[in-house]
């Protein structure tokens, strides 16, 4: 018994000490290209491009990978990048990035804050910044790039690296199946993407089985009236009274038709009628967010939402039955829970479970989500991207930090990109091992 105690403790002393020299060989090798991320990173931060127009921030990466030796094509769903590195026989890994920035006035006071003009598609005046962390991401993807193709002897298969347009839009997944992406190029395996997440301190890296993220549906309404002098309300439908009521009732569906079990957002963004104070007008427009994370809840907050903007509609005497039209949406993204694990287990091998760790899924959404839905197990990955301290103060004082999407937003880039680096490398070696042997797929 003794014995057999005295090899398992040596076991352990032996697998905690190979897990310490792999974190210290992973470190030193992120360590060794993040000057060139680090470079990358604040010439993307300085010139951000608005969705499906990213030419030159595509142009610079593709140039990352052709130096690297990977076989690179642009243009894939306009404006996509894709990359293809062969190494044998073994798996094949998709690992993405996106390209594109948003329509925001940086208002960070940093050094290498954009201040990029463009033009949107209406042809209004907009300034551009990246305030959902693409920049990291890009400048992780392509240092991941560079230590996959220097250090081959540690895996084997076929890595795919593609730039993402039009996230933002939440078209740019559809642009590029809809030019070939699956069918052009080595259909992936698996899929892998990361995304830097404000609500966690850099360095921290999360999971989590299944839902991650949330179905997303915008719809428009447009409620019809009868305008006229707001001196004689008498003589008209007031669509502005009906838009009221309307908005009231949608938040009934959350409160009183949902499980409490249940992630649901119906969120009213747009009311807007009218241009006058004394002038009734004859529409009036709401725009709606529509947040779930299973197809079932998804269903009813659609078929709720229809019943009360009809049922309001109807109650105000309007003219004609309201439009709803659906504008744009994405699927709920989904982990696969087999690779999840999978995933989860080699990263907290490597760095330990206080580092890594699982999250709870949010209500944000993106179009990464048809991956899974192509029938692709695929896994987001978040990043913490809050300098610690920051954290820390921010959690004692109850203050809030700058969210994605916020003008403030700021991440700590060395800790944020580092992370995203060992966790895209140790995924990869994770699903492509060396000698990998192609029957055993």
């Amino acid at each position: 018994m003794k014995f057999g105690l005295v090899i398992a403790a040596l076991f352990l002393i032996s697998l905690l000490s190979n897990s310490a020299h792999s974190a210290e060989s992973i470190s030193s090798e992120v360590d060794a290209v993040y000057p060139q991320a680090e470079t990358l990173y604040l010439n993307l931060h300085r010139h951000p491009e608005l969705s499906s127009n990213e030419q030159q921030t595509a142009a610079t990466l593709a140039t990352e990978l052709r130096a690297l030796g990977y076989e690179v094509t642009t243009g894939v769903g306009r404006t996509g990048v894709v990359g293809v590195l062969k190494n044998g026989a073994g798996p094949v890994v998709l690992l993405r990035t996106e390209l594109d920035a948003l329509p925001i006035e940086e208002k960070t006071g940093l050094p290498y804050a954009s201040t990029v003009r463009t033009k949107d598609a209406s042809g209004a005046d907009i300034l551009l910044m990246h305030a959902c962390g693409h920049d990291v991401h890009m400048s992780a993807w392509a240092a991941t790039a560079r230590i996959m193709a220097k250090s081959r002897d540690r895996w084997s298969g076929t890595l795919v690296l593609i730039g993402q347009p039009a996230e933002e839009t939440l078209s740019g997944a559809a642009a590029m199946m809809a030019d070939g992406l699956l069918t052009r190029f080595p259909r992936p395996d698996y899929a892998l993407a990361v995304h830097n997440d404000a609500r966690y301190p850099a360095g921290l890296i999360g999971f989590h089985a299944g839902p991650i993220l949330s179905n997303s549906d915008t719809l428009k309404v447009t409620i019809f009236g009868a305008g006229g002098h707001g001196a004689r309300p008498e003589t008209t439908i007031d669509p502005v009274v009906i838009a009221a009521r309307t908005v009231l009732s949608l938040q009934t569906i959350v409160s009183r038709e949902i499980s409490p079990f249940d992630a649901a957002v119906v969120t009213v963004g747009v009311l807007r009628a009218g241009n006058k104070a004394n002038i009734i007008p004859d529409e009036a427009r709401i725009d709606i967010s529509v947040r779930s994370l299973s197809d079932e809840v998804r269903a009813h907050l659609l078929k709720s939402i229809t019943r009360i903007v009809n049922a309001e509609a109807a109650a105000g005497g309007a003219t004609r039955e309201p439009s709803i039209e659906r504008i744009d949406g994405a699927n709920a993204l989904v982990n696969d829970p087999a690779l999840t694990k999978r995933l989860a287990a080699a990263l907290q091998r490597e760095l330990g479970p206080e580092r890594v760790i699982d999250i709870p899924p949010e209500m944000a959404s993106e179009d990464f989500s048809l991956f899974p839905r192509a029938g692709i197990p695929t896994v987001m990955l978040k990043i913490g991207s809050v300098e610690p301290a920051k954290f820390d103060a921010a959690k004692k004082s109850g203050a809030a930090l700058p969210s994605l999407h916020s003008p403030f937003f700021a991440p700590d880039r060395e800790r944020t990109i580092k992370a995203a680096v060992t966790a895209e490398v140790l995924s990869l070696r994770e699903l492509m091992p060396a000698n990998h042997d192609v029957s055993k797929r």
